[in-house]
């Protein structure tokens, strides 16, 4: 589920707490979350709705200032059943707390340790995700598919990966490529030690 950048500004600030979809099903479910440059949206009641059911004010509450507006948008394709998503909170992303962190502690960083051991044993290749943190320490802002190809795996599987350390707070998304976070660097730094 994608919001442009002003509904989320507005999202942010409290102004919009609905969101309108039409969908063949739901992508988000009541009690889920969604991460978005603003921070972790807390999902709440996700119903089907006829359109002419939707008042002038849950079009406002959905960030639309003109009911007509709003119509005129979701009369377009009512081939698709019309959800109305309830967003009952944003709160931070956990992962941008995590990645400032570069005081690793040992427990961390044996769980760190262990995670890598078993990707690399699904990976069929030792060391793999440590040669991640390593190639985007040395080539920060670098296309993901020119890093993939320095360690000779495909692409998709590549961002898979780095997806996976970032969700350890090792790694952040530039506009293009990536960089390692503090905790990243701090992880590589220890990992190099380990293999001194």
């Amino acid at each position: 589920m994608l919001f442009k950048a002003d509904i989320l500004e507005k999202i942010a600030s409290g102004q919009v707490d609905l969101a309108f979809r039409r969908w063949r099903r739901p992508s988000v479910s009541e009690g889920g979350r969604l991460r978005t440059p603003v921070g972790v949206l807390r999902i709440g009641a996700v119903e089907m709705v006829e359109l002419s059911a939707v008042t002038p004010e849950e079009a406002r509450r959905a960030g639309y200032p003109e009911f007509d507006a709003f119509q005129a948008e979701f009369e377009r394709d009512d081939a698709l059943p019309l959800y109305r998503i309830r967003i009952d909170a944003v709160v931070a992303d956990e992962r941008a707390a995590l990645r400032g962190q570069a005081i690793v502690q040992p427990d961390e960083f044996a769980t760190i340790i262990d995670r890598f051991e078993r990707w690399d044993r699904v990976a069929a290749r030792s060391g793999y995700h440590r040669a991640i943190l390593a190639i985007i320490a040395e080539r920060p802002s670098t296309p993901a598919g020119k890093l993939a190809e320095a360690v000779g795996i495909d692409k998709i599987k590549f961002k898979r990966d780095v997806r996976k350390l970032k969700e350890l707070g090792l790694t952040e998304s530039l506009h293009i490529g990536y960089r390692l976070s503090p905790r990243g660097q701090s992880v590589l730094a220890l990992l190099s030690g380990e293999n001194a």
